[in-house]
C-alpha cells in the first residue's frame, strides 16, 4: 500500500493568521474620502473606482480518506458513496484487498476538507479539518495517521453519486485530537481533528480584479494593467515582469507581489488606490490634499493607502505622518512606509505593536514584510514583553522575515513539527499551535516539569518520573518495548517522545496534561496571536498602553473598529480544539 509522505513546507501566515484587513470603519462619523476631493477641478479616478476585487473568498476542497495507526478505535464504514469513492482511490493507487484494509479496526474513513486561502500558489501549505462521517462507528481519532488524500470541489448528488471538480490540493500527516476529549464522555470531539499544515495547493489561486459594469472595455482593462505594473513588479529568474496582466474586457489577472504575500487584503487595497491616469503635476497636487488629510486621524488610514499607492514620491509626507504625536496617524504612516521598505517604519510600528491592541496584527504585519535590520531588532526585543500574543506574534513575524534567524530558529523533529527554544527575558511560556504549521516554542531555557509525574504522551507513550529522572516509555502490541531516560527539562522530554515515534499531537497531549496537574508552571498558551477587528479608543490624550486604551471609560472617545472590507475578513482556525485552555491577554 503506498502512501507517500509530503514533506511540509513552512510558512507563515503567520503571517495571514497576522495579516488580515486593514481598512477601518468609523462608527461615530463618516471620514471624508480622499477619491471625493476634487484637483484642478476634476476628479482623480483610482483604480478601484472602476473594478471590484476577484478570488478574495477562501475554497473549500473536500476529499475522503483513510486514518491508519489507530489503537483499535476504528471502523469497518457502511455501504456509502464516501466508501465507494474511497474504494476507488485506493484502488488508483493499487491498494491490495482493500476491503480487508478497510475492514481493520486500526483504520477509519473520514472526511478531509481544507480552505485555500486568497493568493495561496501552488506548494503552498493549508489546515485540514478531518471528522468521521455520521454513521461510523469509529471511537476515536486519537493516535491516528491521515494517509495521502486528494482534495477537490465535491458535490453529492441526488442518486448518492459524489461528483468530483478539478484537484486542487493533496493532503496527509498525523491528526490531532483535542487532548481533553474522551471518548466515553464525547465521541463526537474524539471523531475529530486537523492536520496542521497538511494540505498541499498542487495548483494556485487566480487573484484579479473584475471590471465594474458600463466600464467593461479592452482600453480600461490595457491601461489599468498598465498602470498597476508600473508601480508593482515582480522578478521571476532575473526578468522582470508585471504583477498584472488584462485577460479579456472583463478581468484583469493579478500575481502576487512578494512584499504582500502574507497580507493579501491590504495588496489589493494599494492596488485598488492607484491613479489610473495623472500627469506629474497633478500627482504633486494630489501628495499635498493627501498629506493634510494624512494628519487628520480621521482620513489618516485611506490617504495613507494612496500614498502607498503612489510609491517612492510619497515617502515624505508619510515621514511627517510618523513625526506626529497622535498613535493612529503615527501608525498609519508607519505601516504605509514598511511596505515600501523604509527603516523608519521600524520604531513606530514596534511601539504601535507594544502598546496599542488594535494596531498590533497589523504592526506585527507590516514589519515582518520588511527587509530591514531595525525591523529585525523590533521584533526581537518584543520577544521580551509579557505580553502572550505580542511576544509570540513578534515570534511568527520574525520566523516569517527570516526562519534561520538565531533569535527563532529551531530544530525539526522527526519530520513532524519544529522544536523552538527562545532565549528570553520575559516569563517562561510553552506556546504549541493548533493552524498553519505545527510547532512548539519555549520561551526561556531551562524550562522542567515537577516530579513526580505520570503522563500520558498519545495511546502508546507513557511518561514517569524517578527521582529528577524521567522515563519516557513505548509499549506497542507486537513490538518490543523502548525507554528513553532524559532529565526533567521539557525540551529533553519532547525530545525522547519524539525520538520514540511520537508526534506533534502525542506531544501537545503532554504538555497539557502537564499544566492540568500542576507540574508545568509555566504559562500554557495556543494560538495566541493577535487578531483584527479590536476597537481603538480616540481621544485618550496621554494614554501609555492598552489596559488605558481598552478601559471600561474608553468608549467616552470617538472609536474607529477593524471591520470587513471588500476582501476576506480574518478567520479563527477550524473551531474549538483546546478551548479549555486558559485564557489569554489582550495586553
Amino acid at each position: 500500500m503506498r502512501f507517500p509522505r509530503i514533506k511540509w513546507f513552512l510558512a507563515l501566515a503567520a503571517v495571514s493568521m497576522l495579516a488580515g484587513c486593514s481598512n477601518w470603519n468609523l462608527l461615530s462619523r463618516r471620514a471624508q474620502s480622499p477619491d471625493d476631493e476634487s484637483i484642478g477641478g476634476s476628479k482623480v479616478r483610482l483604480v478601484g473606482d472602476l473594478t471590484a476585487p476577484y478570488g478574495t473568498m477562501p475554497v473549500a476542497i473536500e476529499g475522503v480518506g483513510l486514518v491508519t495507526n489507530l489503537p483499535g478505535t476504528g471502523s469497518d464504514p457502511g455501504p456509502s458513496a464516501y466508501r465507494g469513492a474511497l474504494l476507488t482511490e485506493m484502488k488508483r493507487q493499487s491498494v491490495e484487498d482493500p476491503n480487508t484494509l478497510l475492514a481493520s479496526d486500526t483504520t477509519a474513513m473520514v472526511l478531509v476538507e481544507g480552505r485555500l486561502p486568497p493568493g495561496i500558489q501552488e506548494g503552498d501549505p493549508f489546515d485540514l479539518r478531518i471528522r468521521v462521517p455520521s454513521q461510523s462507528e469509529t471511537i476515536s481519532l486519537r493516535g491516528g495517521r491521515l494517509v495521502e488524500v486528494r482534495l477537490r470541489q465535491l458535490a453529492v448528488l441526488g442518486d448518492n453519486r459524489i461528483h468530483e471538480g478539478r484537484l486542487w490540493g493533496l493532503g496527509e500527516g498525523p491528526i490531532l485530537v483535542d487532548p481533553s476529549a474522551d471518548p466515553e464522555k464525547n465521541r463526537v470531539e474524539a471523531c475529530r481533528g486537523l492536520v496542521l499544515g497538511g494540505g498541499r495547493a498542487v495548483r494556485s489561486r487566480s487573484l484579479g480584479l473584475v471590471l465594474k459594469p458600463g466600464h467593461q472595455n479592452v482600453f480600461n482593462a490595457s491601461r489599468i494593467a498598465k498602470v498597476v505594473n508600473k508601480r508593482f513588479f515582480r522578478n521571476d529568474r532575473g526578468i522582470q515582469e508585471g504583477v498584472a496582466k488584462a485577460e479579456n474586457d472583463k478581468y484583469i489577472e493579478l500575481k502576487v507581489h512578494p512584499r504582500y504575500k502574507d497580507n493579501i487584503p491590504r495588496y489589493l487595497q494599494v492596488v485598488r488606490s492607484v491613479a489610473i491616469h495623472e500627469t506629474s503635476a497633478r500627482r504633486m497636487e494630489r501628495i499635498a490634499l493627501l498629506e493634510k488629510q494624512l494628519l487628520d486621524p480621521v482620513t489618516a488610514w485611506r490617504a495613507a493607502l494612496q500614498l502607498e499607492a503612489i510609491g517612492r514620491d510619497g515617502v515624505e509626507s508619510l515621514k511627517k505622518g510618523i513625526a506626529m504625536s497622535d498613535p493612529e496617524v503615527r501608525f498609519r504612516s508607519a505601516e504605509a512606509l514598511a511596505y515600501l521598505d523604509r527603516s523608519e517604519a521600524a520604531k513606530p510600528l514596534g511601539e504601535a505593536a507594544r502598546t496599542q491592541p488594535a494596531f498590533r496584527v497589523f504592526a506585527l504585519s507590516a514589519l515582518s514584510a520588511m527587509n530591514d535590520v531595525m525591523a529585525r531588532d523590533e521584533l526581537a526585543a518584543l520577544l521580551d514583553v509579557p505580553s502572550a500574543e505580542t511576544r509570540y506574534g513578534a515570534f511568527r513575524a520574525l520566523w516569517t522575515m527570516d526562519s534561520r534567524d538565531p533569535a527563532v530558529a529551531g530544530e525539526w523533529l522527526g519530520d513532524e513539527f519544529s522544536l523552538h527554544v527562545v532565549d528570553t527575558k520575559g516569563p517562561p511560556m510553552v506556546h504549541f499551535t493548533r493552524s498553519k504549521r505545527p510547532e512548539v516554542v519555549l520561551f526561556g531555557h531551562d524550562q522542567r516539569l515537577a516530579t513526580p509525574l505520570l503522563l500520558e504522551a498519545g495511546p502508546r507513550i507513557s511518561i514517569t518520573s524517578h527521582g529528577e529522572q524521567i522515563s519516557v516509555s513505548r509499549f506497542a502490541i507486537g513490538q518490543a518495548d523502548q525507554k528513553r531516560i532524559v532529565s526533567n527539562r521539557l525540551d529533553d522530554i519532547i525530545r525522547a517522545i519524539v525520538d520514540l515515534g511520537g508526534t506533534y499531537p502525542d506531544v501537545v497531549q503532554a504538555i497539557q496534561q502537564a499544566k492540568a496537574k500542576g507540574i508545568l508552571e509555566s504559562r500554557l498558551e495556543v494560538d495566541a496571536l493577535p487578531e483584527a477587528g479590536r476597537t481603538y479608543h480616540r481621544g485618550l490624550a496621554g494614554a501609555e498602553g492598552p489596559e488605558e486604551a481598552e478601559g471600561p471609560d474608553a468608549g467616552k472617545n470617538e472609536t474607529v473598529s477593524a471591520g470587513k472590507d471588500e476582501t476576506e475578513p480574518p478567520r479563527r482556525p477550524f473551531g474549538g480544539l483546546f478551548a479549555k485552555m486558559t485564557g489569554r491577554d489582550s495586553t
